[in-house]
């Protein structure tokens, strides 16, 4: 349940504010989408849903180089 949640609300608020028109929102994408990843690694890995649970790397790479470009400033 603790998982579902926090899935639900920091991945539509990432994927929300990755659509807003405003760099000053959509820099902060990057960081709710990382906020939820730990959430994903533990359903999945409870779930032993192995394939979504190595995606969970990949999404996380995605969000961090989001997070890297807009709050370190590093393409």
């Amino acid at each position: 349940m603790i998982a579902q949640l926090g899935i639900a609300l920091f991945g539509v608020a990432a994927i929300w504010l990755s659509q807003d028109a405003l760099e000053s929102r959509r820099r902060w994408a990057s960081v709710l989408g990382l906020a939820g990843q730990p959430f994903w690694f533990w359903a999945t890995f409870s779930a032993q849903q192995w394939g979504m649970f190595a995606l969970c790397f990949l999404y996380s790479w995605s969000w961090f180089k989001g997070f890297r470009l807009h709050w370190m400033g590093k393409p």
